[in-house]
């Protein structure tokens, strides 16, 4: 009941907030549009708000004489419902004195429509409306004086619905946030402390980590907020995620090479059912089971071309799950007994490059990015043994639209040859198409219409091709 009270007063406030838009996009206000921020990540703070001008100190007055207004005092900033880069703007300067003092609350919402319009599993009913809110809240130690270079992050989260998946039928999520978890009230999602030593060369985390916000990372493709919807464009399928108690360490030996390695327990309560315990329970009690991950990058911040300067990353990586997993063989029946093995490894890969820019502002970008991922794990104990993925996004191809993103993407997650053979000799392959536009409605609102094409959902042969749509607005509060 409480999760409904919380959806429906985030989908008024959507809806209000919508309108109030478009009906002062009608009325011709004109303003000066100020750049958008950087695209929120999911594990980090918005940038900060920049602080009003410093207020001139004022003479004495006259005795007697009555004061008078001072003309190139400059006047404090109003709310723009059209320019604000959060909904709620400033909080009458609340939220920069609150930043300037290191506390920074940054509420998102993301919500969407997805209807499986043709083919896989039902085309009956099969829609639904979901969506996602996080209350993401940061603490900077070095601003308030404490602790330099040291932060403090948490996350509260609440979704609700569960998404088409059932109705395409289909390996992957077709929208990773609009929803994989179904109906969940406010929980703590993550929380971390965050420290960086030695000018920042020298970075570690310990606390609730999610493995996707350190590992594997891409930059056009990594975002399930604002960039592609399908999970299977969004995260590697062979790379084992998770929500846990662990601890992360990142060094920077040069500003374009960095070591990464991340230890999570395996067995957190987001999979044995223990929610609430925060890990806890089976971080220090059981079995020693946890993921591992081994990271190695290059990531040139200026890549020197004849037209100047575009950005690279190339990370290459390996992981050691040790959670027991069922080999896949022919029980004949149930005569043979199951096999276990708790010793599961794979490799990955992703590569992303800036190759077009539109001018060579170091900040700016508008241009061409392209980038390809790959992962291979064991066949034995995994189904999905094999997957890649490309695609390309391009940031301000429309006149006076150099904030919108146009994205497309290809990815196909290959069945395992040992799970063919002895369990299902129809497993194949699943290939996800997906294209997206992200249209920035305001600099605190984006509407993201989406559509893929599925084929063989399931990874079965024979299964019909499924035609997705959908719809997805997020606003940052």
């Amino acid at each position: 009941m409480m999760t409904r009270l919380y959806a429906n007063v985030l989908s008024g406030a959507v809806c209000a907030a919508l309108v109030g838009a478009f009906v002062a996009v009608a009325a011709g206000q004109s303003a000066e549009v100020v750049p958008d921020p950087p695209e929120p990540a999911l594990e980090q703070s918005a940038p900060e708000a920049q602080a009003p001008p410093e207020q001139a100190e004022e003479p004495a007055e006259p005795p007697g004489e009555r004061p008078q207004p001072d003309a190139t005092q400059p006047a404090a900033p109003s709310y723009n419902l059209l320019t604000a880069n959060r909904l709620t703007g400033d909080w009458f300067g609340a939220r920069t004195k609150l930043q300037d003092a290191g506390i920074s609350f940054d509420p998102l919402f993301a919500v969407g429509y997805q209807q499986n319009f043709r083919g896989g599993a039902n085309t009956h009913n099969a829609h639904d409306v979901a969506g996602m809110a996080f209350w993401n809240l940061e603490f900077d130690f070095g601003k308030m004086g404490l602790a330099p270079g040291a932060t403090f992050f948490a996350r509260g989260s609440q979704s609700w619905h569960s998404g088409i998946r059932p109705d395409v039928g289909s390996l992957t999520h077709p929208g990773v946030v609009v929803s994989t978890l179904g109906d969940s009230e406010i929980e703590i999602q993550k929380w971390w402390w965050r420290q960086r030593l030695f000018d920042d060369r020298l970075e570690f985390r310990l606390g609730k980590l999610y493995t996707g916000d350190t590992m594997d990372t891409v930059e056009y493709a990594g975002n399930p907020i604002g960039k592609f919807m399908n999970e299977a464009l969004f995260r590697n399928m062979t790379v084992p995620e998770t929500i846990g108690l662990g601890t992360f360490v990142k060094v920077w030996p040069t500003d374009w090479l960095y070591l990464a390695g991340q230890v999570v327990d395996a067995e957190s309560d987001l999979y044995i059912n223990r929610r609430g315990t925060g890990g806890f329970d089976s971080t220090f009690h059981g079995p020693a089971r946890f993921l591992t991950y081994g990271e190695l990058g290059f990531l040139p911040a200026e890549l020197p071309v004849a037209e100047g300067w575009w950005p690279g990353h190339y990370r290459f990586g390996v992981w050691h799950d040790f959670t027991p997993k069922t080999v896949f063989i022919n029980d004949l029946g149930g005569r043979r007994a199951e096999q276990l093995d708790n010793s599961d490894v794979g490799f990955y890969m992703n590569l992303d490059q800036m190759v077009w820019k539109e001018n060579q502002y170091p900040t700016d970008k508008q241009g061409l990015g392209l980038f390809v991922r790959y992962g291979l794990t064991h066949k034995h104990v995994n189904l999905i043994n094999h997957y890649w993925a490309v695609g390309a996004e391009y940031t301000g191809l429309l006149p006076s639209r150099d904030t919108d993103t146009l994205g497309f993407g290809v990815t196909q997650s290959i069945l395992s040859g040992q799970h063919r053979r002895t369990i299902d000799e129809f497993d194949d392959r699943e290939t996800v198409y997906e294209l997206y536009y992200a249209f920035k409605l305001t600099p605190w609102c984006t509407i993201s219409p989406d559509i893929q094409i599925i084929t063989n959902p399931g990874g079965q042969k024979g299964a019909r091709d499924a035609l997705v749509g959908g719809l997805r607005i997020t606003m940052s509060f």
